[in-house]
């Protein structure tokens, strides 16, 4: 029965397609719940995103991803991983959200939004865009904050407040920029962040330095109002007149749901989760993880590059526990 699995993988990025193709080459019956779109995290990302590594290192078992430049884009990254699903007919369910999980006699009984499974096995690759880190600051539920960003156009001829100094938010500031818009950075630390990517580093550091986009910097935001928001600087409140505020502070990966699992969280702030390196078993047995997912708050820790080897990890240990004359967790 399609209800009756040996995996369930929760979670359809492409930690998450690593894992079904690896279930698929083990013959294994398996299914994969998305909440959202296909690599929904990927989907949600600026349409103009190129990414870090290249596309053979964003490759999931051996399938080329071939790009018209090393550095694959947003649409080339969607391209591939939808490919990848498609033409191996993987077994996913989009928009379908998972809102409970229980074991009982050995078996995780799985609550959807649509359904309910049975599964011997969970994986759980969720990634980490879903829950932005907030400022926490008055105001900063009004319309003009958000913590995502897509595209430029609706900030061109505005004053916007790009709060951070990531990839994202540079990626941001100098798209808005060179779209029209003017531009203050809002940075606590003392300098655009070190992990930035290195052919960008230079450029927002110059366009900083000949003032074509503003950087405060050791400074925060304190207050956000209709028409302008309140920063704290080394020298005091500063007051600026804003149309919007584009909030790239990080994101994180949602414990309260590793911990409604029963996955141990550490208690030092970065809330790692207990799994065994060798196997990526957590504590819970029979229950994975796999990706992002694995660091914590340590967000950059893992990403596609150097987690898709998780599938295979995984399913080595699953097809070992199957085969065990003592199965059964």
């Amino acid at each position: 029965m399609e209800h009756e699995l040996d995996v369930l993988i929760i979670g359809g990025g492409p930690i998450g397609i690593a894992c079904a193709l690896e279930c698929k080459k083990q013959g294994l019956n398996y299914l994969v719940l998305e909440k959202g779109a296909l690599t929904n995290s990927l989907y949600n990302y600026p349409l103009n995103m190129t990414f870090f590594s290249t596309s053979e290192k964003l490759e999931i078992d051996d399938i080329p991803f071939i790009s018209n430049n090393a550095k694959p884009n947003r649409d080339e990254a969607l391209e591939y991983y939808r490919r990848v699903a498609t033409s191996n007919e993987l077994n996913i369910k989009l928009y379908e959200k998972v809102v409970g999980v229980e074991k009982q006699n050995g078996q995780f009984e799985v609550s959807s939004s649509k359904s309910t499974y049975s599964a011997t096995h969970i994986i759980v690759c969720t990634g980490f865009y879903d829950i932005p880190k907030l400022l926490d600051v008055p105001g900063e539920s009004l319309p003009k904050v958000t913590h995502y960003f897509k595209e430029a156009h609706p900030y061109v001829m505005r004053r916007t407040i790009i709060v951070g100094a990531s990839n994202s938010a540079v990626d941001a500031a100098l798209e808005i920029w060179r779209k029209g818009g003017e531009v203050t950075m809002v940075v606590r630390g003392p300098s655009i962040g070190d992990r930035v990517k290195y052919w960008v580093k230079p450029d927002i550091e110059n366009r900083i330095a000949e003032g074509s986009i503003k950087a405060i910097f050791n400074s925060e935001i304190k207050e956000v109002r209709e028409n302008e928001v309140v920063v704290n600087t080394p020298e005091g409140e500063l007051t600026l007149e804003n149309d919007f505020v584009v909030a790239l502070t990080g994101y994180r990966p949602n414990f309260e749901f590793l911990k409604s699992l029963g996955v141990t969280l550490s208690d030092d702030g970065n809330y790692f989760p207990s799994y065994d390196p060798e196997t990526m078993e957590s504590n819970v047995p029979g229950l994975y993880l796999a990706g992002v997912i694995c660091g914590g708050m340590e967000t950059h820790k893992w990403f596609i590059e150097n987690s898709r080897i998780h599938a295979k990890i995984i399913l080595d240990h699953i097809m070992a526990s199957i085969n065990s004359p003592h199965s059964g967790n």
